[in-house]
C-alpha cells in the first residue's frame, strides 16, 4: 500500500469515526471486508486457524485476532475514545429564547478550543421498539447543529489571556432559538434522526443515549507542502486505523491480535477499558486453561500504540532536549522510569530492531524530570495479564484539543513497522 492511499484512507476513517461507537463500526466493516468473522461473547467459539475473527463489547471496544496458538501472540493495543463534550441525560436548558444543551466534559479536553466551532451530534441511542424490545442504534447528524459562542472581549477583558473555563456555566451549547409558536422536543429530534438513518428501527420511544458533540470540520492535509495532518480525534484514531490496516495487510502467518479499548481518556476502569477483563477474557478462550495460558502469555508481546508529544516550536522549554520527538521523523518509543509507560530495555530493543530492519526512523520521548507524565493502556495491560509491553506512538501537537496536528508520514512509517511486527517469524 502506497503512502498516499494509506493517508487518504486514514482521513476518511477519522471523518467517519466521530464517536468510539462509530470508530468500532468502521473498523468492524474493514475487518469483515477482509474476511474476518464476528464472534459473539455469549456464543460458543469454534475457531479455525486459517481465518481471522473479531469481537465487539458494548459497541465501543473491539478485539481482532488471527491464528490463536500456544506459541504466543503478537499483540497491539489502542483506544477508541478522545476527550470531548457529552450531552447530559436531561440536557435541556432554555434561557433568553435560546434552546441549549447541558454538557459534561469527558476526559481532559482543552475547553477553550470548543468555543466558536461548528458542532454536530453523534453517538448511540437506546430505545424501545414497537415490539417492546430494548434496542440500540448509532446516529450521526453530520451537519452543524450547535455552537458554544465565546463571550466578546468587550465584556471580558481577560478573554485570550486566561484559559480558565467554568464547564457548568460556560459550556451549554446553543442548538436553536425558540419563538412563541415553538414547542421544542429534543427526544423528538432524535427520533426523527433515528428513523432517517434506520428506517426499519420501529422506534416507539427513546429511553437513553450516549451522545457526543464533535467538530464538523473535516481532517485535512495542511501546510504549504501538505506535510501535516490536522483534525479532530487524531489521538487516538491514528493508532486505531494504523493497527487495523497493519493487521489486515500482514501475511498473518503468526498468531496476532489487536485490542481497541474505550475509556482510556477517563482512566480505563470499565468493562470495556484496559483495566477491565475484556482482553484477558478473549485470551483465555484462545488458549488451553491453566498452565498453557500462562505459557502463551510468556511467549507473547504487547505494543501499546498511543500518540506521543511532538516538540512544539513555540514551547521548546517544555521538552527534554535529548528526548523531544519531531513530526515526520518516525514513531516514538515512550519511556518513563515511574512506569507511566510500560516500555523497558528489552521491549524497546525489539521495536528498534523492527525499525532498523525496515530502514525506518525511530525516536524517543522522555518527559522533563520536573514535569508529570501522562499514561496509556500499556501499564494497565501489562499489569492485568503480565505480558511484556512497550509504549509507542506518532508525535502530535495540540494533543486533546478539538483539532490536533500530526506529521503526514509518521503514521505510514508506523503502519509498515507494525505490519512487520505481526509478520516476522522468531527474531524476538
Amino acid at each position: 500500500m502506497e503512502e498516499a492511499q494509506f493517508t487518504q484512507g486514514m482521513l476518511d476513517f477519522i471523518q467517519r469515526a466521530t464517536t468510539p461507537f462509530h470508530a468500532v463500526q468502521a473498523m468492524a466493516e474493514m475487518l469483515k471486508t477482509s474476511g474476518f468473522k464476528r464472534l459473539l461473547e455469549g456464543d460458543a467459539w469454534n475457531l479455525r486457524s486459517d481465518r481471522g475473527y473479531y469481537v465487539i463489547r458494548n459497541d465501543s471496544s473491539l478485539i481482532a485476532f488471527r491464528k490463536c496458538a500456544s506459541q504466543g501472540m503478537r499483540m497491539a493495543g489502542t483506544h477508541t475514545d478522545s476527550p470531548c463534550l457529552k450531552i447530559k441525560p436531561d440536557p435541556i436548558i432554555i434561557r433568553k429564547t435560546f434552546f441549549q444543551l447541558g454538557l459534561e466534559v469527558y476526559g481532559s479536553a482543552i475547553l477553550d478550543a470548543w468555543f466558536d466551532r461548528d458542532l454536530s451530534i453523534a453517538g448511540r441511542i437506546t430505545y424501545l421498539s414497537g415490539d417492546r424490545k430494548i434496542r440500540s442504534a448509532l446516529i450521526d447528524f453530520k451537519k452543524p447543529l450547535a455552537v458554544i459562542p465565546r463571550l466578546a472581549v468587550h465584556l471580558n477583558r481577560d478573554t485570550g489571556k486566561s484559559s480558565s473555563v467554568n464547564a457548568q456555566n460556560e459550556l451549554p451549547a446553543i442548538l436553536f432559538q425558540i419563538f412563541d409558536c415553538d414547542t421544542p422536543d429534543f427526544k423528538k429530534m432524535l427520533t426523527i434522526q433515528l428513523r432517517q438513518e434506520h428506517p426499519d428501527c420501529n422506534v416507539a420511544s427513546i429511553l437513553q443515549w450516549d451522545l457526543l458533540l464533535y467538530d464538523t470540520q473535516s481532517p485535512a492535509l495542511v501546510g504549504y507542502k501538505e506535510n501535516f495532518i490536522a483534525g479532530a480525534r487524531l489521538d487516538n484514531l491514528i493508532s486505531c486505523y494504523t493497527g487495523i490496516k497493519s493487521l489486515i495487510n500482514s501475511e498473518l502467518q503468526r498468531s496476532c491480535l489487536l485490542v481497541c479499548n474505550n475509556h482510556e481518556e477517563v482512566g480505563s476502569v470499565s468493562s470495556v477499558g484496559a483495566s477491565g477483563p475484556f482482553l484477558k477474557s478473549v485470551l483465555e478462550r484462545l488458549s488451553e486453561p491453566g498452565e498453557a495460558f500462562h505459557r502463551m502469555i510468556d511467549h507473547s508481546m504487547m505494543i501499546s500504540v498511543d500518540n506521543a508529544h511532538g516538540v512544539h516550536p513555540n514551547y521548546i522549554y517544555k521538552y527534554d532536549d535529548n528526548h523531544g520527538p519531531l513530526l515526520n521523523r518516525g514513531p516514538v518509543i515512550k519511556i518513563n522510569s515511574n512506569q507511566r509507560y510500560a516500555t523497558d530495555s528489552k521491549t524497546a530493543a525489539c521495536f528498534r530492531y523492527l525499525c532498523q530492519k525496515a530502514g525506518l526512523p525511530v525516536q524517543t520521548f522522555v518527559v522533563r524530570s520536573d514535569m508529570a507524565c501522562g499514561s496509556t493502556i500499556g501499564p494497565l495491560t501489562a499489569a492485568a495479564i503480565g505480558v511484556k509491553t512497550l509504549d509507542i506512538g506518532v508525535p502530535t501537537l495540540a494533543m486533546h484539543s478539538i483539532r490536533e496536528l500530526a506529521g503526514r508520514y509518521d503514521a505510514y512509517y508506523l503502519f509498515k513497522i507494525l505490519r512487520d511486527y505481526f509478520d516476522l517469524a522468531k527474531e524476538f
